[in-house]
């Protein structure tokens, strides 16, 4: 099966893409970000790899006002185990600095999580559960997670240096708390990615986010940039 995108094609994408992220500004109660990020992939052996990744989240609209200002920083490592070529085990921390910056709470964050993937042609699909537990100073909170994924080169049937590719995920969260009612999230992400050679990638896109849509509807944008290295 050969999958090949034009270039009027790649424009109509955008074009729907752009038209939804004018209706999602229409929404009351949205929150907008900025989100970059770098991360670093090692590889110790074939089966163990290391992923070591830092980013920081920046207001950019809230309560109806544009502006930049610096909500958390976090500090993330992963160790990457392929029990299978389609499948993969992960542990993961998270320390997020979020107290110096606007005053809320720091977090350590533990995950565990479980990939599988599948390619029966140029699309590939994967699947993640992951459990976290958020831990602050007055409260843990435990996290269920699953997100289905795509992403596929947007030239032929296999990425090359030099050529774009697309990426996207949809994902429910289900967070409960002691004392607390359970809180479902869902999240939609759209990412345009370059390969730009063979150990680095950049990719930019948004995820938008309805949050606690059983009790205190939250609209939630991001503006996505990352860079990868694999070494």
């Amino acid at each position: 099966m050969t999958m090949c995108f034009t270039h009027k094609q790649s424009q109509w994408t955008l074009l729907f893409f752009f038209a939804a992220l004018t209706s999602i500004f229409a929404q009351e109660n949205l929150t907008g970000y900025w989100q970059p990020s770098m991360a670093i992939n090692y590889k110790v052996t074939e089966t163990y790899t290391h992923n070591f990744s830092l980013q920081n989240r920046n207001y950019t609209f809230d309560d109806e006002a544009l502006g930049l200002s610096i909500r958390h920083l976090d500090f993330v490592h992963f160790s990457n185990l392929q029990v299978r070529d389609d499948q993969s085990m992960a542990f993961g921390i998270l320390y997020r600095i979020r107290e110096t910056f606007d005053g809320g709470a720091n977090e350590v964050r533990l995950i565990q999580q479980y990939n599988f993937q599948v390619k029966p042609n140029v699309i590939r699909f994967g699947h993640r559960l992951r459990t976290e537990q958020r831990i602050t100073k007055a409260i843990t909170t435990h996290r269920f997670r699953y997100r289905f994924s795509l992403d596929f080169p947007l030239q032929g049937e296999q990425l090359d240096v030099g050529e774009p590719y697309i990426v996207g995920n949809f994902e429910n969260l289900l967070s409960v708390a002691k004392e607390t009612s359970p809180q479902y999230d869902t999240r939609l992400t759209l990412n345009l990615g370059w390969k730009l050679s063979d150990t680095t990638k950049f990719q930019i896109g948004t995820e938008y986010r309805i949050e606690d849509y059983a009790q205190n509807l939250q609209h939630v944008l991001f503006l996505l940039s990352t860079f990868n290295i694999s070494l």
